[in-house]
């Protein structure tokens, strides 16, 4: 028999980077979660965190559960879900750390120079030393103790492509980034199409009929029950009204709060809302 347990580790303050953010404001980086499936002794980790002291936390976590650690999936190419690899893998030396081949490449980017600046940006002195990349997975599925984990492409979250995970035998899903929980949704990478392919992956996840769905970014205080699919869904076609009805950012940050103004961290708000709206560069016609 298997079961699901979850870690949350909470909101972390970071250097905010996008302009026009109100710095008497505390910009904060949305909790996000790491993923236990796990038998009578053996386990898989979905998603290992991001900083050096909370891959720690989660470590510890995992070691106090009494199980062997075979498999760490990763569910997208978003560093702030595996940069903590390396000290989860530390911690459990014989677990091999997997994502979909199609996701390696994206992971990869992540450690280039360029992406771990941008990191180091937002959480500086807090990242670990060493970085560690998934391996392609090889097959459809991964097994602790002989019961069936199942990665499900899903093509478009905040990332394009992600991933989440079935358990079958619980009727359960690990969300990746697809749904959110009680927290503002990360847009700034998206635009209209790829928002209509969100709804897409989060129809996908629907079919799996999920008893309990798990929310990558989740708010402590939320629980995994009912109706994240479909509050996720009102937010993305909620934000695409608003961009569309909207002249600026400030217009889409204020029909946002107004919708939906009890959801965590408004600096994911903030910056999606004003990553619709790009200055233009020096010299370049703000009208063009």
């Amino acid at each position: 028999m298997l079961s699901v347990d979850v870690f949350t580790s909470d909101y972390k303050p970071i250097a905010a980077t996008t302009p026009g953010w109100d710095l008497r404001q505390r910009a904060t980086w949305p909790a996000s979660t790491a993923t236990l499936v796990h038998g009578r002794r053996e386990a898989a980790l979905v998603d290992s965190l991001i900083t050096t002291a909370e891959a720690e936390n989660l470590t510890e976590w995992i070691r106090a559960k009494d199980k062997v650690l075979t498999t760490v999936y990763v569910t997208h190419g978003h560093a702030d879900h595996f940069l903590g690899l390396s000290v989860v893998l530390d911690a459990f030396p014989d677990a091999v750390a997997m994502a979909l081949p199609e996701v390696v490449p994206y992971a990869q980017e992540q450690l280039s120079a360029h992406y771990l600046a941008y990191w180091e940006s937002l959480f500086p002195g807090q990242l670990p030393a060493r970085t560690v990349a998934p391996r392609p997975l090889a097959g459809d599925v991964i097994t602790v103790e002989g019961h069936e984990v199942r990665p499900v492409r899903v093509g478009q979250s905040d990332t394009h492509p992600s991933s989440v995970v079935h358990v079958p035998d619980l009727d359960a899903v690990v969300g990746g980034d697809v749904a959110y929980n009680g927290i503002h949704m990360w847009l700034a990478q998206t635009d209209h199409d790829a928002r209509l392919r969100w709804l897409t992956a989060l129809d996908t996840v629907a079919a799996l009929a999920p008893r309990r769905l798990v929310a990558g970014h989740q708010d402590p205080s939320a629980s995994d029950a009912d109706g994240i699919i479909a509050a996720s869904r009102r937010y993305l076609t909620d934000f695409d009204a608003a961009v569309a009805a909207g002249s600026d950012a400030a217009d889409v940050i204020g029909a946002m709060t107004a919708a939906h103004g009890e959801r965590g961290n408004p600096y994911t708000l903030f910056a999606s809302a004003s990553a619709q709206y790009p200055l233009p560069a020096d010299g370049e016609d703000a009208a063009r």
